[in-house]
């Protein structure tokens, strides 16, 4: 059963977080000094998130994302993935990480079923990682890209936001760290999302730049024909190495976006500029039955009209999308709670 929104967009697409703690501060993310997280009591159990996944399998989904916060902060996170890798209706099973923890939990995860991996890298530098997201985890992050390297993952993916005057200077060193451990490179637009409180649109740099940047080094370059609903845009260099870029900002794709968020605590969101969203943590532990949950999955996705991106895209004065007052509020309006 495919369940299809007003502009047609199916819903196949799920990204579930399992906390909203993180060992990092990325400055794109979490620049503030404190903030507000949600209650322990509120998280769900594998066996509820495994439930969920099951009401929104039955009305599409069959790729599932697992995010944080970061996921690998969750303990024994190799059991929910094999929970839901042993559901024959999901067909691509992934993860998003820092990678800080991924030397010892990359060969277990991939035990457990998981196909993809991302990580987040946002620079090769000691000093620049440390200002970047205020703790000196650098080689632990390349210690654990290295493990997903050698763990047989189907597909090993670096992702980096790039900032203007940040870390703009990286795209051709990243470009050839992720040849050197066969890992593609994904580059995106810093968005004004969530907690980005110090985010402007001077600092973007758009895709149109970096592929200027990149092809002033390596030569002409071409596109890779079939994204579908990928975020990503991808690229290949003459050598044939491909790289993606997700213009979210400057050119966003929500006429294909397939994607929904869950929150740790259950909370559905159906687009990341989402101010609100659907609790079915509720009636879960109310003991609605999957079908219950489908239905109400059904009928909220089909009345979905967000366009996010889109809509700030035209904003007249772009500015930080959330303030810090109603972050401080609402911890779902934080980028760490919501997910990538």
């Amino acid at each position: 059963m495919l369940t299809v929104d007003r502009f047609d967009r199916p819903l196949r697409s799920l990204r579930i977080s399992v906390t909203d703690r993180c060992n990092l501060r990325c400055q794109y993310c979490m620049p503030e000094t404190d903030y507000v997280w949600l209650p322990r009591e509120s998280i769900l159990t594998f066996e509820e998130t495994a439930s969920v996944v099951d009401a929104f399998t039955s009305v599409g989904v069959d790729r599932v994302r697992i995010t944080g916060g970061e996921p690998l902060l969750r303990r024994n996170l190799p059991q929910l993935v094999e929970q839901l890798a042993a559901k024959p209706a999901i067909a691509d099973l992934s993860l998003t990480t820092n990678g800080v923890l991924l030397r010892d939990q990359a060969a277990a995860l991939r035990a457990a079923g998981l196909h993809r991996i991302t990580v987040s890298l946002d620079t090769l530098k000691g000093d620049r990682f440390r200002e970047l997201a205020r703790f000196n985890e650098l080689p632990a992050v390349l210690a654990g890209i290295d493990a997903a390297s050698r763990a047989g993952f189907a597909s090993l993916k670096i992702d980096t936001v790039v900032m203007r005057n940040r870390n703009d200077d990286e795209l051709v060193p990243l470009i050839e760290f992720g040849k050197s451990v066969g890992a593609e490179v994904r580059f995106i637009e810093y968005m004004d999302v969530g907690g980005a409180t110090h985010w402007s649109m001077d600092a973007v740099l758009s895709r149109q730049e970096i592929l200027a940047r990149l092809a002033s080094v390596y030569g002409p370059i071409a596109a890779v024909e079939g994204r579908d609903s990928a975020p990503a845009e991808r690229f290949q260099l003459h050598d044939g190495t491909t790289f993606g870029i997700i213009a979210s900002t400057t050119e966003p794709f929500c006429a294909a976006c397939d994607r929904s968020r869950l929150t740790a605590d259950g909370l559905w969101l159906l687009c990341l500029y989402a101010r609100g969203g659907l609790d079915l943590r509720r009636p879960l532990r109310e003991g609605a039955t999957r079908d219950e949950i489908a239905r109400l999955i059904t009928t909220v996705w089909s009345m979905r009209a967000d366009r996010g991106a889109e809509e700030r895209l035209g904003a007249a004065a772009r500015e930080p999308f959330i303030p810090v007052a109603a972050l401080k509020r609402d911890a779902h309006l934080e980028m760490h709670t919501r997910g990538g």
